[in-house]
């Protein structure tokens, strides 16, 4: 029985998930609208692209300019929701955090690491000398977070999925208004799954969402101070740095999450370089070997329009 009335719950929740508001908060920036149009026209990335059985997808990217005393908002499709790959971590990072803040347990917790959700074979960053979670491997929930969102682990974040409860995920992003963005699946095939989502639609969001999460954390509103701070501290750390950082100037500070997986290669992020501040969502429907080369130009031409503009 529960398991039928999670199924029910699950099909209302996501059926009428995607009814998109931009938060009043934002003006809209017309003008840098049209120039990041013309980047993404100059890159090739303004069309249709195949994505195989998930049939046809386009780009999703936002971007906001938070140097001045009004968030200005501007994009390309940053309504478009898609399939964030490991961007979307950081939504199940911000409910742990949440927990810890309301006490529920400490940063220092012991998790014990089971199967199926140890599911890495491979470190998705060679060079992070910490080893793969193992099957009943004791750590705290404070190293799943960093492995999670520094390393992109997939085990940690199965083990974080578990322990925040998806409802729970859910219902931080329902208060911001974030509805589309559910966190539906761990990963892990989907024969592994919790009753009740085995069957169920794949994680989407979309750059609104995503770069509106990273404003949050920005502006420390995101729960709470200690909590928006304790994000900021996390994707500081991040370890991938193949993406946007690759256009940004050494000296600039990237605050972000990354994400690849088959069709799709993501980044979204925080960029402070003095007075050039600004947030970037970029979900790009490309396989990360053709994307790459398209992020780099993408992140320096973007860069360059957000400088010249204090």
């Amino acid at each position: 029985m529960k398991t039928i009335l999670l199924i029910v719950s699950l099909f209302f929740q996501y059926s009428f998930a995607q009814t998109l508001t931009v938060p009043s908060y934002y003006q809209k920036d017309e003008n840098l609208s049209r120039d990041l149009q013309k980047i993404v026209n100059e890159l090739d990335l303004n069309k249709n692209f195949d994505v195989g059985e998930d049939g046809i997808e386009q780009i999703s990217l936002a971007v906001i300019d938070i140097s001045g005393k009004q968030p200005m908002l501007a994009g390309v499709n940053y309504d478009n929701f898609i399939y964030p790959a490991s961007v979307y971590k950081m939504y199940v990072a911000a409910e742990i955090l949440n927990q810890v803040s309301q006490k529920k347990y400490s940063l220092y917790k012991t998790y014990i690491a089971k199967e199926p959700n140890v599911v890495d074979r491979s470190k998705q960053i060679d060079n992070d000398p910490r080893p793969l979670l193992k099957d009943n491997d004791t750590v705290t929930v404070n190293y799943l977070l960093d492995l999670m969102i520094t390393r992109s682990d997939n085990s940690a974040a199965n083990c974080l999925i578990d322990l925040a409860q998806r409802r729970n995920i859910d219902s931080l992003l329902h208060t911001y208004g974030w509805y589309g963005s559910e966190v539906t699946r761990k990963f892990l095939k989907r024969k592994f799954e919790d009753p009740g989502y085995e069957n169920i639609r794949g994680t989407e969001t979309c750059a609104l969402h995503a770069a509106d999460f990273m404003y949050k954390i920005y502006s420390n509103t995101l729960v709470n101070e200690w909590v928006s701070r304790q994000m900021k501290t996390l994707l500081g750390r991040q370890l991938d740095v193949s993406k946007l950082s690759t256009g940004l100037p050494q000296r600039a500070m990237f605050y972000h999450k990354t994400g690849w997986f088959a069709y799709w290669t993501n980044d979204v992020g925080i960029v402070v370089d003095g007075k050039v501040k600004y947030i970037i969502a970029c979900f790009i429907p490309l396989e990360e070997e053709l994307a790459l080369p398209k992020f780099k130009i993408l992140s320096e031409k973007v860069y360059e329009l957000m400088k010249s503009k204090n």
